[in-house]
C-alpha cells in the first residue's frame, strides 16, 4: 500500500511539472510573437526607404542649411521650442542611418556613398552655423549652448535607443512618420554640429571639440543600431562575406565602440560627482545659516567650486571674528556632508571693512525710515484730500454762497516777540462781493467742531479779489 501510493504520488508530481513547463512554453511563445520584429516587416521597403534618404544634393542640401541656421538661432536665443522645429525639418539621419545598413548588408558601394554625403553634410552644417555665429551681435554662449559641449553616458543611451526606434521604424511595411520625427528630435544630431560652429566662430576650441564629440557619438550609436537591427532582421547581404572577414568586421565594431563610449563614461562620473558635491555643499551652508558656531554670524555670500580632486566652498561671514579653533572646527564638519577632499575658505572684513559695513547698514536703516516717513505722508495726503471733498459735500448743503474753499497749516510769527506758531487755517472764497458776517462766524464755529480744532484762522475774500 505504501508503495502503491508512493508511486501515485509521484506520478501526480510529474504531471504537475509537464503542465507548468507547458504553460510556460506558452507563456514564452506569446510574448515572442508579441515582441518578434520580423512580423509587418519588408525587407526590400527598409532598404529601399535608407538608400533614398542617403543622398545629399539639390533641396537637401538647402533645407539642410536653413534647418541649421534656424537651430543656430534657437541656441543663441535660449529657445528650446526653435531647436526643436530645426531638427524636425532637418534631413540629417539619412546618410548616418545609410552607414549602418551598409555594414549590416554588406554593400561597399552603399558604405561609400553614405560616407561621401554624410561629409558633405557635416561640411555644410559647420560652413552654415559658423557663418551665422560670425554675424550674430549675441555672442554670450547659452544654456542650451553649454548643454552640448560635455557628453555623457546618457547620450550615448538616447543616441542608440533613438538609433534603434528609427531603423525599427523604416522596417515597417507602412512607415511611422511621427517615429522617426521623434528620433530626430531625440538623438539630438544638429546642436551639436551648430555648437561647433559657433566653437570656430568665437575661437572657443574647447566648444568644438566637446560639441562634435557629442555629434560623432550620436552619429555612430544611430549607425550601430541600424546595424544590429539589420542583423537581426536578417536583410539580404548584397554580396558574399566569408566567417573570417564577418568576424573581422565584429571585432572592429566592438573596439570602436569601447573607444567611443570610454571617454564618455569619465565624464558622466565626472558630473555625477559635481552634481554630488554642489548637493553636498548647499546642505553644508544651509546648515550652517540655520546653526552658526558663534551668535550673530551671518553668511553674506556662498561660492562653490568643483576641481575634482581638490573644490572649494568660500564663505564670507559678518559679525563676531571666528578664531583659529572654530575655523578648525567648521573644517571638520565638511567630511559630515561627505565633502572629505574640500577646502573651505573663511572670509570675514576686518578692520576698515567692518566700519564700511556699519556706516552701510546705518544708511539704509536711515533710508527706510525715510521711506516709511514719506509713505505715511502719503497716507495722510490722500486721507486729507478723501476728507476735503467730504467737507465740500457738507458745506455746499449749508453755505450756498460760498464758491471755493482750501483748508492747510500755516506758520505765523509774531514780529514783536518773533515767536512762531503753526495754525490750522482756511481760506474761504465767497461768490457775493459782500460777505456776510453771520455765515463767516457759524461757517468758523462749524468748521473748528467738523475739524476737531481749539483754533483756527479764517481769511475771507471774494471771487473778484
Amino acid at each position: 500500500m505504501d508503495d502503491y501510493d508512493n508511486t501515485n504520488g509521484n506520478f501526480t508530481k510529474e504531471k504537475n511539472k509537464n503542465v507548468y513547463s507547458r504553460y510556460v512554453r506558452y507563456v514564452i511563445l506569446r510574448i515572442k510573437k508579441h515582441i518578434n520584429l520580423t512580423i509587418d516587416s519588408d525587407d526590400n521597403a527598409t532598404i529601399s526607404r535608407i538608400e533614398e534618404g542617403i543622398e545629399f544634393k539639390g533641396a537637401n542640401v538647402w533645407i539642410l542649411a536653413f534647418a541649421i541656421i534656424i537651430a543656430s538661432v534657437g541656441l543663441n536665443v535660449n529657445a528650446t521650442a526653435v531647436i526643436i522645429g530645426a531638427m524636425l525639418i532637418s534631413p540629417l539621419m539619412g546618410p548616418i542611418m545609410g552607414i549602418g545598413l551598409a555594414i549590416g548588408i554588406n554593400d561597399n558601394k552603399m558604405l561609400n556613398r553614405s560616407l561621401r554625403n554624410f561629409g558633405i553634410m557635416v561640411i555644410i552644417s559647420l560652413l552654415s552655423s559658423t557663418f551665422y555665429f560670425l554675424i550674430s551681435p549675441l555672442s554670450d554662449a547659452q544654456s542650451e549652448l553649454l548643454a552640448r559641449t560635455q557628453p555623457t553616458i546618457y547620450d550615448i543611451l538616447i543616441a542608440f535607443f533613438g538609433g534603434l526606434a528609427g531603423i525599427v521604424a523604416h522596417s515597417r511595411k507602412g512607415e511611422k512618420i511621427t517615429i522617426v520625427s521623434g528620433v530626430a528630435i531625440a538623438t539630438a544630431l544638429m546642436p551639436p554640429l551648430c555648437t561647433a560652429g559657433y566653437g570656430l566662430a568665437t575661437g572657443q576650441l574647447n566648444f568644438f571639440f566637446g560639441a562634435f564629440y557629442l555629434f560623432f557619438i550620436n552619429t555612430f550609436f544611430i549607425a550601430l543600431a541600424t546595424v544590429i537591427i539589420s542583423y537581426y532582421l536578417k536583410l539580404p547581404k548584397r554580396s558574399f562575406i566569408d566567417q573570417k572577414k564577418s568576424k573581422q568586421v565584429k571585432r572592429s565594431v566592438y573596439l570602436f565602440t569601447a573607444l567611443v563610449g570610454i571617454p564618455s563614461i569619465f565624464m558622466t562620473i565626472n558630473m555625477l560627482q559635481e552634481s554630488s558635491f554642489n548637493s553636498n555643499a548647499i546642505r553644508f551652508v544651509n546648515d550652517l545659516q540655520s546653526n552658526p558656531p558663534i551668535e550673530q554670524l551671518q553668511i553674506i555670500s556662498s561660492e562653490r567650486k568643483y576641481t575634482g580632486k581638490e573644490s572649494t566652498i568660500t564663505l564670507v561671514l559678518v559679525g563676531k571674528n571666528l578664531d583659529e579653533m572654530q575655523t578648525d572646527a567648521l573644517k571638520e564638519r565638511l567630511s559630515e556632508f561627505g565633502l572629505k577632499n574640500t577646502n573651505l575658505v573663511i572670509r570675514q572684513p576686518m578692520g576698515s571693512d567692518i566700519h564700511f559695513i556699519e556706516d552701510m547698514y546705518k544708511k539704509n536703516m536711515e533710508l527706510s525710515d525715510k521711506i516709511i516717513e514719506y509713505k505715511n505722508d502719503l497716507v495722510q495726503l490722500q486721507n486729507e484730500m478723501i476728507s476735503s471733498e467730504q467737507i465740500a459735500k457738507e458745506i455746499k448743503t449749508q453755505f450756498n454762497t460760498i464758491h471755493s474753499f482750501s483748508i492747510f497749516k500755516a506758520i505765523y510769527t509774531d514780529i514783536k516777540t518773533l515767536k512762531s506758531d503753526t495754525v490750522p487755517t482756511a481760506r474761504i472764497i465767497w461768490l457775493e462781493e459782500k460777505i456776510p458776517e453771520e455765515d463767516v462766524q457759524r461757517l468758523s464755529n462749524w468748521l473748528k467742531v467738523r475739524l476737531k480744532l481749539n483754533k483756527l484762522e479764517l481769511i475771507n475774500s471774494t471771487q473778484g479779489d
